[in-house]
């Protein structure tokens, strides 16, 4: 854990308001034909850092997980994490609303910082930590009640009671999910189609106004019309909220992110742990990654 002391109050700011490619010159050509959206929002340097993460390293017991994870994520865009299976990407994103702390063995050295906040101070609510950050997991995961109730669940525990019904709406709308679930909002949630579970997992998510969105791999178990959705929807809340995405769909990371990371495994000195490759623009990973296991990762080489 880092032990970077604080001289302000952990969240002392968090209330606050929230080029065509040279074909000359780009080294890689993608056998996958990988379409790489149009660039537009790149990251200007004036962009609001919501997460700093300096030298990173987490460790389940004596065992090294991930090492020295250094990036910035910064607000109102998609970034995307990639890399093969078990490199460490689930277990980053977990870590940036102390999702992990539910593990007895977890430990993270380096600094993690949320707005200029250490996530990881002593005195830091988790539980608020978790409202502001969101989380949308693997597979959609309604709960055995109706649909108003999915979404009333945490605004009721959280105290949020006042003018319930129009949170509920306006949710249900900001997951575009309202018009089709309006005149049934009584009937259980499990009668929803996968898709439309997923976008209540994304309603419920932000009907507590949180700043950021995590989501964890949110469309592996939909079928490809629901992930379109999905991903028109990521488009549409970016506008609101920060949003940072697991995938193991690269074609995905290219249709919805502005930045990338790139994970791999490492093995050496006998042991295995995850790393960061690269970080950058989602154009530059997927056209002119700076390194060679990026290369040959994203052109399918390997993983």
């Amino acid at each position: 854990m880092s032990n970077k002391t604080q001289t302000r109050s952990p969240y002392s700011v968090m209330d606050e308001p929230h080029s065509e490619i040279d074909a000359a010159t780009a080294p890689v050509v993608a056998p996958l034909a990988i379409e790489v959206a149009d660039s537009k929002d790149e990251t200007p340097p004036s962009r609001e850092v919501v997460f700093d993460l300096r030298d990173v390293s987490v460790y389940y017991g004596q065992a090294l997980a991930v090492a020295g994870v250094s990036l910035e994520i910064h607000r109102n865009q998609i970034t995307a994490m990639i890399g093969p299976s078990g490199c460490g990407k689930t277990t980053i994103l977990r870590s940036l609303n102390r999702m992990n702390d539910s593990v007895s063995s977890f430990r993270l050295t380096g600094s993690c910082t949320y707005h200029g906040n250490d996530l990881y101070a002593s005195g830091v609510d988790a539980v608020e930590v978790r409202r502001r950050i969101g989380m949308v997991f693997q597979r959609p995961n309604p709960f055995p009640k109706s649909i108003y109730d999915n979404i009333g669940w945490a605004p009721r525990i959280l105290g949020m009671r006042d003018n319930l019904d129009e949170r509920v709406e306006k949710a249900l709308r900001g997951a575009a999910l309202w018009d089709e679930v309006k005149d049934r909002l009584k009937t259980s949630a499990l009668g929803l189609s996968g898709g439309q579970q997923q976008r209540l997992c994304i309603a419920r998510s932000i009907a507590i106004e949180p700043d950021v969105l995590l989501l964890d791999e949110p469309c592996s178990a939909l079928d490809p019309i629901s992930t379109a959705s999905i991903e028109d929807l990521m488009q549409d809340l970016k506008n609101d909220y920060t949003l940072v995405i697991v995938t193991h769909n690269m074609q995905q990371a290219a249709r919805v992110a502005e930045r990338t990371a790139f994970f791999s495994l490492d093995v050496s000195g006998g042991q295995r742990k995850g790393i960061l490759v690269e970080y950058d623009d989602t154009a530059t990973i997927f056209t002119r990654p700076a390194d060679k296991r990026t290369e040959d990762y994203v052109t399918g080489r390997f993983g």
